[in-house]
């Protein structure tokens, strides 16, 4: 018994311990388990779309490249959305970087030209537009701080860096291959014939083989019959390369387009007339 009694102490003080010890660890763990999750921050990049340059462009070619880089366009101002009227002005202006929000639109202003006014005008794209949200914002200018006075320990020059020697320049890379297409006849201030774009005649061709794929007047397959039947039109008017041969197959696809959509007379008339007219310029 007296031994007993002279063990009591010593576990006591070993239990205190023990227990002291477990309270600490379950603390602890419960300080773990409550700690928040750090959060991780994701960064969106949004796409962004370059405006083209358009103006100077006979309206017929300037709205066509508008929508191949994925714009909407309107005309503002008094003169209407002819084919043969020029692009005067546009906003935003070229090379102005925007937010891609499906089709931000692109406002020009147009001057006459020198073609009679024919056809009916386009004054808004053929899809609704949307909002045009500057990729770059200015940011907002803030007064500069004067910069501290620098101490005046001079550091001993470095010795001048070498030049590097000039890189050669780079051979330039070959023209795509392409036949050589001569104007039937030259129309003063007027484009010259794009020479990455398809001849007139392939183009009419293909508008034929398209109409035939294509049997329903829906909106899209209206506007872009007339966009390419705006195209020949005008790019015959200026004198390109075998245009009284597109106009002519042009006309056939006017035909097919009234005899499968029940329109396309009125387009029959112009390239009619446009034909009247190379012929005329031709000889």
């Amino acid at each position: 018994m007296a031994a007993l009694a002279a063990r009591l102490p010593r576990l006591a003080v070993i239990g205190g311990v023990l227990l002291f010890a477990s309270a600490t660890l379950t603390w602890g763990a419960a300080q773990r388990l409550n700690a928040a999750p750090a959060k991780t921050r994701t960064v969106v990049t949004k796409p962004t779309v370059v405006v083209p340059d358009v103006t100077g462009q006979a309206f017929v070619f300037a709205k066509g490249s508008l929508e191949d880089a994925g714009f909407a366009w309107q005309v503002s101002g008094k003169v209407r959305g002819y084919s043969t009227n020029t692009v005067a002005t546009q906003t935003p202006a070229a090379g102005t970087k925007l937010i891609d929000t499906g089709a931000p639109v692109v406002a020009v202003t147009l001057t006459r030209g020198k073609y009679p006014e024919t056809g009916e005008p386009e004054d808004l794209s053929p899809y609704v537009g949307t909002p045009v949200t500057l990729a770059n914002p200015l940011p907002v200018a803030t007064p500069a701080t004067p910069a501290a006075p620098k101490a005046s320990t001079k550091q001993p020059k470095a010795a001048p860096a070498k030049k590097a020697a000039p890189a050669k320049k780079a051979a330039p890379a070959k023209k795509a291959s392409t036949a050589k297409r001569p104007p039937a006849f030259v129309v003063a201030g007027a484009r010259r014939e794009p020479l990455d774009e398809i001849p007139l005649t392939e183009r009419a061709r293909r508008l034929d083989v398209w109409l035939r794929a294509h049997p329903h007047p829906s909106t899209a397959n209206v506007n872009h019959f007339l966009y390419q039947q705006s195209w020949i039109v005008t790019g015959a008017k200026f004198g390109w390369w075998h245009g009284a041969e597109a106009l002519r197959l042009l006309i056939a696809a006017d035909r097919r387009a009234q005899a499968l959509w029940g329109i396309g007379r009125k387009s029959e008339l112009a390239a009619r007339q446009a034909l009247a007219e190379v012929e005329a310029s031709s000889r």
